[in-house]
Formats: C-alpha cells, sequence, structure tokens
C-alpha cells in the first residue's frame, strides 16, 4: 500500500479522539506532501536540522511535533518550527524552550518524557525524578513553554505482556499527574505513547498520541 492508503488504514484502526502523529524523520518533503495531502496534518521530527529544513517547504498548516531527545543547544531554532515538544526530560531543558519560546511570544505544548522501558538507553525522568521536578513548582513561572501531558516509549520487546504493562503504568502517572498537579488544567491532556510496532497496545491502554513512521511512510528514504 501507498502512503495515503496507509494512513486511512491506521486512521481506521484507532478512534477519533487518538492523534496520529507521521513520524516523517529520514523522508522527503515529497512524501510529507503526499501524506497532507491525504489529510494527516501532524508529523514528527526528531532532527534540527531536519525540521528546520522541511518546515519552510511544506503548507503552513502543518503541526509539526519534535520527538526526538532535544539537546539544550538546538532549542532555538527549533522553536519558530514546531507545536510540540514530546521529549522534555529536564527542568533545564524546559527552560530553554520557555526562554525562547517568549522571545518570539510562541506557546509550545511539552511532553515529559518519563523512562518507562527496560533498556537503559532510553531518555526520560524517573517516575520519582518527575515528581520531584513538579514538587519544586519551577516549571510554573513558563508563560510560553507549557506542560501538556507524558510521553513514554515501551521496551523494544516481543513480549506483550511486557509491553502492555509499560504503557499501564505511563498511564496510572498520567492519572496521577492529573489528579494532583493538573486537575483544573485542561491543556494537561495528552499520552504520547505507541509506534509502528506496538501502537495498537498503546490505545488500549489509553494513549492520546500515537508516533507511528515505518507503517505510514515504510522504509526510510536517507
Amino acid at each position: 500500500m501507498g502512503i495515503s492508503e496507509n494512513i486511512h488504514a491506521i486512521k481506521s484502526r484507532i478512534p477519533a479522539n487518538v492523534k496520529l502523529v507521521a513520524v516523517s524523520k529520514f523522508h522527503s518533503a515529497d512524501a510529507i506532501r503526499t501524506a497532507y495531502n491525504a489529510g494527516q496534518y501532524i508529523f514528527g521530527e526528531s532532527r534540527m536540522q531536519e525540521i528546520c529544513q522541511k518546515h519552510p517547504l511544506l503548507p503552513q498548516d502543518i503541526e509539526w511535533h519534535f520527538i526526538g531527545h532535544l539537546q539544550t543547544n538546538k532549542v532555538k531554532p527549533v522553536i519558530p518550527c514546531t507545536h510540540t515538544i514530546h521529549s522534555v526530560d529536564s527542568g533545564k531543558l524546559l527552560s530553554e524552550i520557555e526562554k525562547h519560546a517568549a522571545r518570539i511570544e510562541k506557546r509550545i505544548r511539552c511532553l515529559l518524557e518519563i523512562h518507562i522501558a527496560q533498556e537503559d538507553a532510553k531518555y526520560g525522568f524517573s517516575f520519582d525524578e518527575c515528581r520531584k521536578f513538579l514538587s519544586e513548582n519551577q516549571w510554573k513561572k513558563c508563560k510560553f513553554a507549557y506542560i501538556g501531558g507524558v510521553m513514554g516509549m515501551a521496551s523494544n520487546i516481543e513480549d506483550e505482556s511486557q509491553i502492555r504493562k509499560e504503557f499501564k503504568r505511563l498511564k496510572l502517572f498520567f492519572d496521577e499527574l492529573k489528579n494532583d498537579r493538573f486537575p483544573e488544567d485542561d491543556r494537561f491532556s495528552e499520552i504520547s505513547m505507541g509506534m509502528s510496532g506496538d501502537y495498537m497496545i498503546a490505545v488500549e491502554e489509553g494513549s492520546t498520541m500515537i508516533r507511528v513512521g515505518s507503517s505510514v511512510f515504510g522504509d526510510r528514504e536517507y
């Protein structure tokens, strides 16, 4: 199937309230345009150079999400291109996003990346580190970089019960934060979890946003 058919197939499988982030890293502007013409308006990139190159070439109503690890020294060029950053894993990074977002008076939705996988290589707060970060209340000073939810990546394994357990833990943690820290904030609403291999499990466990690349675009182009 082609890109358009892939998008329609995925959207037919997920509830209407679950957002599809088409992960377009390593794919051309032409491939993204094909997806856009099929009704896909949210795209995810993980490298500063790519999002900055593609943003001016494509329709300006595209909602760009930065989904990769973001170094503080690469925040500035990303901000004008980006609607949502999925990978906020430190107070320092959130402060840097706030600084550059404030300069251009642009609101940026930030998702707290939580380490839920068994692998050591993944980035993200532990549950306790995130609780500590939020309890210190520095994030409340941000006027442009606001916390809109959480993100997590499950272990890269075939054991569906383990993957489900990890997603379930992230959903429970989201519920805890919603009740304890954001009970009156409607913006805190997103649970970004699920990729090409496990997005249906993630949806079953409460995901509101899936990040799907190869199942949309096929193998990487470059």
